[in-house]
């Protein structure tokens, strides 16, 4: 297990099993902060919380089920308090194919994660940040969030949803909190493998992307409410 951190920021993170969740855990880990994270797959979840251990806090939770993310907020908050820092990471990619070779049930699996699953954490931790005055929601959107590519037509409807959802949430939010749209940028991982086979190999790791992108996460707060940022 590695050592205990020091007391820091309460950082939330969803997606935190594999690529760009696993690498930032990793990071505000080391910056001593407090990471409260879930991912579906459960093996997983024992493995970190053997590694890492306390006190950070990790969960099985699937977010597309807003019953289970409602579940989990109400045991992270009366644990933790309302998380300073508030990354929605957790996503999934469809398989390469023009838009009407995607299966539906493929199609509605994105938007119920991508999308929906966003929404659900936002709906269970928010209120608690808002009733705090104070705190950053991180939703990880996509250069295909900004712009499009064939055969990827479901992936960027999700994020160009997540670009429209953020910026509306920011514009209901009270002063002292913020919520930012945030392109990590091109990172090899397996999601982008999926699309670009080894061409993926050409573009930093997650492990290496990680150590800018958490600084940059860290520094984000009220004067970047409403903004679509891309870590450099």
């Amino acid at each position: 297990m590695l050592a205990r951190v020091k007391s820091g920021r309460l950082i939330l993170l969803t997606g935190l099993t594999r690529g760009l969740g696993r690498a930032l855990l990793d990071r505000f880990h080391e910056a001593g902060h407090r990471v409260v994270g879930c991912g579906r797959d459960a093996g997983r979840i024992e493995d970190l919380r053997r590694e890492v251990g306390a006190p950070h806090d990790f969960d099985v939770v699937d977010v597309s089920d807003h019953r289970s993310v409602a579940a989990w907020a109400e045991r992270v908050l009366a644990a933790h308090g309302a998380p300073d820092l508030l990354v929605n990471n957790a996503a999934t990619m469809n398989r390469p194919a023009p838009l009407w070779r995607v299966p539906a049930d493929e199609f509605d699996r994105m938007l119920a994660v991508n999308v929906s699953g966003t929404a659900n954490v936002v709906r269970a931790f928010v209120p608690a940040m808002i009733a705090r005055e104070h705190g950053v929601i991180v939703n990880l959107s996509s250069g295909w969030g900004r712009s499009t590519s064939p055969e990827v037509g479901p992936y960027c409807t999700t994020k160009w949803a997540i670009e429209g959802f953020t910026s509306s949430l920011a514009q209901e939010l009270p002063p002292g909190l913020a919520a930012v749209a945030l392109n990590p940028g091109v990172i090899d991982t397996d999601m982008l493998r999926l699309c670009w086979a080894e061409d993926a190999a050409a573009y930093p790791k997650a492990e290496t992307w990680s150590h800018g992108a958490a600084r940059f996460l860290l520094e984000l707060g009220p004067q970047n409410n409403g903004q679509s940022l891309t870590v450099d």
